[in-house]
C-alpha cells in the first residue's frame, strides 16, 4: 500500500523481498556499483539477465589507456574490483605515453576474456551482503517523494519480468546499451543490447513516462578473426613491458610471468578497403543513421569517410592465452558479412583471415546526465541512481568509475548519510562526473588527460593518497569496530559529523595507504634535510649535471628532480640514510615522481587563480581558432568557431569546453594579443561588472577596482566580480 507502478497503479506484494540497494545490470558499472554498496554495509541485490555474462567484455579485450588508466587507479583506490581482476587476468601489460611525464602515463593491459569473466564472477559471488539473481526488470515501484528533497516521486523497488516485486531503499540503473538496444549488420536490424542478449524495453518506456530526457547514441564492434589464419610474419610486433606494472595498489606483481606475455601486431588499411566501403555505403544502415557515434573510437567506415586516402592503423590483439581469436582494434564496421570479409582480406597479413563473428553496430537510448546530481542520483526520481553507458559514456573504465560512485552513494542514501562527492580537483572520476552532470554530452564521452586541468596533481601514482583515506568505512571510525580478523586502526584521524565517508574501503587497503603516505612524508623530509654544495654533489654523483644557477646548498630532493637522478643513484652516494628508501621499489619510484612535479603542482594552483581572475577578459573578434598555435583539441576548436565567444567567461559556458582548454586559450591570447579595453559607461561613470579597463582611463577610480597582474603591453584594472 502506498506504492505504485510507474505509469499505473499496482499494489506491492506483502511477501516481496526487501534489499537496501538493488542494482540493475551486471556489466562493468553494475558489478562495481553492487560491490561498492555491499562493502559499505548495504544488503544489496544485483539483477542481471544471465549470471554467466557477469564480467563479460562485450567489445575490446583490454582495460586502461591514456586517461582511462587514471580512472582504473582511482577505482582501485576506492577498493573497486576491476584493477585487481585485471592484475589476475592480463596477457599483455603496457604503460602508454612513456615518452612524456608520469602524470599522463596510461596503464593498459590486454585481458584474457575468459579469465576476467571467471575472476570477476568469483569476486561478485563471494562478496558479503551481495546477492545475485537472474531476472529482467520491466518497471519501477514508486511512492510519494520526501518533502525536503527535490524530485516528483521516490523509487522503492523494481518489478521483474515475471511480475514479482523487490523492494529497495535505493535503485541503481546500469543498463549499458540495453535500453531499446538495436543491432545493425548491413541492412539488417534486430532488437538486442548485445549480440545474443535481449534489450530492455519496459525500463526505457518507464523513463520516458517519468519525464526523463532521453537521447540516442550508437557504437560498434569489429569482426573477430581466427588466429591461425593470420600471417604475422610481415607485421610490426609490439611486445609487452618487462616488468609489467600492476593496476592495483594491493598487487606486488601481476599473475603472469613477463616472458609469458603475448605480443600485439600492427597492420594498416589499404585503398582497396576504402574502395569497397565507398562502393557499398548504400548497404550500411548504421553509417547512414544520424545518431551520434563515438568520436574517439569511430567505425572504419566513419574514418574513411572523414579521412579518405589514408592508411588507418589496425591493431591485432589477442583475446586470451589459450584463445584462438584475434580482435582487430580499429576495424569496427557494420557492412554485410560478405563485404566485411572482402575488407579484411584487403589488409596486409589478413589476406587469408577467417571471420569467426562479423562486426556489428548498436544503437541505444541514453539518459541526459544533466538530470543527475554529482552523486549520480536522479533529480527527477529520488533514490534512483544511474551509472555507466546509460549516462552517455563509452568504455569499461568510465563505466566502472561511475559504478563505484553510484554504489557508494546509494548505500549512503539508504543510511541517511551525506553523499560522497569527488570534485574535479581530487580525481579524474570527479572530472568525468562533473563534465557529465554539468555539461551533458551529445556523443559517447571518453576520458582523456586533456579534460583534466589539474593533471600534474592527479596522477596515477598518487590515487591512493588522494582517495583511499576518504573511503575508510565510517562504521570503523565512528564506532571503533574492525572487520573480523582485523585489529582496529590505531592511527585513524578524527572524524567530524560532516566528514564525507565513502564507507567502501577495507582496513587492509587503508592501512597500506597510510603506510605509504607516512613513508613518502618521511622520505621527502629526509631528502630535503640532506644539503650540500653544488661542487660536493658533483663529486658524489658525477652522472648528474646540476645547474650552476641553483642556489647553494642543494638538497637531495632537488637533485632528484633531474632526469638522470634516481633513488638508486642517490643511495649509492649516500648509503645512510637513503639506502632503506631505495630498497622499497614503489616508494623510490614515487619519491622520484614527487620531486619531479613539486614545482608543477605549485604552478597549477596559480593557473587556477589565473582563470578566475581573468575569466571576464574579452577575446579578439578576429581570432581564427583553427589556425592559432594553442593546445586545443579539434572538438574544442569547432565549438569555439561556431559559438564565437566574446569573453573568457563566455567560453567557460560553452558545453564541452574544458577548464584545461580555457587555460590554454587564455595563455595564448595573453601572449599573442593585446587585451581589449572596455570603456566606462557613459554619463554614469560606472564600471561594467567583471570587465577589464585600461589603467590610464580609470586612474580616478583606483579605489573601486583591483589591479590585475601586469600584461606584456599594458596594465589592466578590473572591478571586483
Amino acid at each position: 500500500p502506498g506504492h505504485r507502478r510507474a505509469g499505473s497503479e499496482a499494489g506491492a506484494a506483502a511477501a516481496a523481498p526487501r534489499y537496501e540497494v538493488v542494482v540493475i545490470g551486471g556489466g562493468h558499472a553494475g558489478t562495481e556499483a553492487a560491490a561498492a554498496a555491499a562493502r559499505g554495509g548495504a544488503r544489496t541485490l544485483l539483477l542481471t539477465h544471465r549470471i554467466s555474462t557477469i564480467g563479460e567484455m562485450s567489445c575490446n579485450p583490454s582495460f586502461g589507456g591514456i586517461g582511462k588508466g587514471h580512472l582504473m587507479r582511482e577505482v582501485d583506490a576506492l577498493d573497486g574490483l576491476c584493477g585487481r581482476v585485471c592484475d589476475r587476468s592480463g596477457v599483455h601489460y603496457k604503460v602508454l605515453n612513456r615518452s612524456k611525464g608520469p602524470a599522463v602515463w596510461g596503464l593498459r593491459a590486454q585481458i584474457d576474456r575468459r579469465r576476467y569473466r571467471e575472476n570477476m564472477q568469483k569476486e561478485i559471488l563471494n562478496t558479503p551482503l551481495l546477492t545475485v539473481h537472474e531476472a529482467s526488470v520491466e518497471d519501477l515501484l514508486l511512492t510519494e517523494p520526501e518533502p525536503d528533497n527535490p524530485g516528483k516521486c521516490r523509487v522503492t523497488g523494481v518489478i521483474l519480468g515475471d511480475g514479482s516485486t523487490v523492494h529497495a531503499g535505493s535503485v541503481i540503473l546500469t543498463t549499458g546499451t540495453f535500453l531499446r538496444g538495436m543491432i545493425f549488420i548491413g541492412l539488417e536490424m534486430h532488437p538486442a543490447g548485445r549480440l545474443g542478449d535481449q534489450p530492455a524495453i519496459g525500463l526505457a518506456q518507464t523513463l520516458e513516462r517519468l519525464g526523463f530526457a532521453v537521447g540516442r547514441l550508437k557504437t560498434g564492434t569489429p569482426p573477430r578473426l581466427a588466429k591461425d589464419t593470420i600471417d604475422f610474419s610481415g607485421l610490426e610486433e609490439r611486445t609487452a613491458d618487462n616488468p609489467p606494472v600492476p593496476f592495483s595498489f594491493l598487487s606486488e606483481a601481476v599473475w603472469i610471468k613477463p616472458e609469458d606475455q603475448l605480443s600485439c601486431y600492427l597492420t594498416r588499411t589499404t585503398l582497396k578497403a576504402q574502395e569497397i566501403i565507398y562502393n557499398n555505403l548504400h548497404l550500411n544502415n548504421h553509417v547512414r543513421e544520424t545518431t551520434r557515434g563515438p568520436r574517439y573510437c569511430p567505425s572504419l567506415e566513419s574514418k574513411i569517410l572523414r579521412f579518405p586516402n589514408r592508411a588507418h592503423q589496425v591493431w591485432l590483439e589477442p583475446e586470451g592465452l589459450e584463445s584462438s581469436v584475434i580482435y582487430p582494434q580499429g576495424m569496427s564496421m557494420t557492412l554485410p558479412p560478405e563485404l566485411q570479409e572482402q575488407v579484411i582480406r584487403s589488409i596486409p597479413g589478413l589476406e587469408k583471415a577467417k571471420i569467426l563473428q562479423p562486426g556489428y553496430g548498436v544503437q541505444y537510448d541514453f539518459l541526459d546526465p544533466r538530470q543527475l546530481t554529482a552523486s549520480l542520483e536522479s533529480r527527477l526520481v529520488q533514490c534512483l541512481f544511474f551509472a555507466g553507458q546509460v549516462n552517455g559514456t563509452t568504455g569499461y573504465e568510465e563505466a566502472a568509475a561511475q559504478g563505484v560512485i553510484a554504489g557508494i552513494n546509494a548505500c549512503l542514501r539508504v543510511h541517511g548519510k551525506p553523499p560522497f562527492i569527488v570534485s574535479r580537483t581530487e580525481g579524474y572520476v570527479g572530472v568525468l562526473i562533473d563534465d557529465l552532470t554539468t555539461l551533458g554530452t551529445s556523443e559517447p564521452y571518453r576520458m582523456f588527460t586533456s579534460r583534466v586541468e589539474f593533471r600534474m596533481s592527479l596522477r596515477p601514482d598518487n590515487a591512493d593518497a588522494r582517495l583511499t583515506h576518504r573511503g575508510i568505512l565510517s562504521r570503523w571510525l565512528l564506532q571503533g569496530a574492525a572487520l573480523p580478523g582485523c585489529r582496529p586502526l590505531s592511527h585513524t584521524p578524527s572524524v567530524s559529523a560532516g566528514f564525507e565517508e565513502a564507507g567502501c574501503v577495507s582496513q587492509q587497503r587503508y592501512e597500506q595507504a597510510v603506510k605509504m603516505r607516512t613513508a613518502l612524508e618521511d622520505g621527502i623530509a629526509t631528502l630535503k634535510s640532506l644539503q650540500f654544495s653544488i661542487s660536493k654533489w658533483s663529486q658524489l654523483i658525477p652522472e648528474v649535471t646540476i645547474s650552476s644557477s641553483r642556489r647553494s646548498p642543494v638538497s637531495a630532493f632537488d637533485v632528484l628532480q633531474y632526469p638522470e637522478a634516481n633513488m638508486e643513484l642517490l643511495a649509492r652516494a649516500i648509503p645512510e640514510p637513503l639506502g632503506k628508501l631505495a630498497q622499497w621499489r614503489k616508494l623510490a619510484e614515487r619519491l622520484k615522481i614527487e620531486a619531479a612535479y613539486e614545482w608543477c603542482v605549485v604552478n597549477q594552483q596559480q593557473e587556477i587563480e589565473e582563470v578566475r581572475r581573468d575569466e571576464a577578459l574579452q577575446l579578439p573578434e578576429d581570432l581564427d581558432y583553427f589556425a592559432i598555435d594553442a593546445s586545443l583539441s579539434a572538438e574544442v576548436r569547432e565549438k569555439l568557431d561556431s559559438n564565437r565567444p566574446q569573453t573568457i567567461g563566455a567560453v567557460s559556458r560553452i558545453p564541452g569546453i574544458t577548464p584545461a582548454a580555457i587555460v590554454n586559450l587564455l595563455r595564448f591570447v595573453k601572449t599573442n594579443h593585446k587585451m581589449e579595453k572596455l570603456k566606462v559607461l557613459p554619463q554614469t561613470g560606472k564600471y561594467l561588472p567583471g570587465k577589464m579597463y585600461s589603467k590610464k582611463a580609470t586612474s580616478q577610480r583606483q579605489g573601486l577596482a583591483e589591479v590585475s597582474e601586469e600584461e606584456p603591453e599594458s596594465t589592466l584594472v578590473r572591478t571586483p566580480l
